[in-house]
């Protein structure tokens, strides 16, 4: 069993910066891909980004590409978001999500074990 757990979230004005992490336990840390959603009231669950097993490969989704890093520091079985250049449209519930495959999927389907998310709110 993995339990990912997420923190960093808060409040922030526009144009602003934020700084999410994850943890996970269990098995190593470096065995997983690993990602981040985001979901805003209303909104299905929304893809963010995600980053391979040793962190040589990223994906991004195209309404933070250019503005969000995700990284990964597997010696501290952590993952990071750096999210800059916020936008009101960035407020949601951000989650950090585990994936056993290989592959680096923009689906949530695939995911399978997830954290409880935390709360990013951008002011305008």
């Amino acid at each position: 069993q993995v339990q990912p757990v997420e923190s960093g979230g808060g409040l922030v004005q526009a144009g602003g910066s934020l700084r999410l992490s994850c943890t996970a336990s269990g098995r190593p840390f470096s065995s997983y891909t690993m990602g981040w959603f985001r979901q805003a009231p209303g909104k299905e669950r929304e893809f963010v980004a995600a980053i391979s097993r040793g962190g040589g490969s990223t994906s991004y989704g195209d309404p933070v590409k250019g503005r969000f890093t995700i990284s990964r520091d597997n010696a501290k079985n952590t993952m990071y978001l750096q999210m800059n250049s916020l936008k009101p449209e960035d407020t949601a519930v951000y989650y950090c999500a585990v994936d056993k495959r290989y592959i680096m999927s923009a689906s949530p389907g695939g995911y399978v074990y997830w954290g409880q998310g935390t709360q990013v709110t951008v002011s305008s």
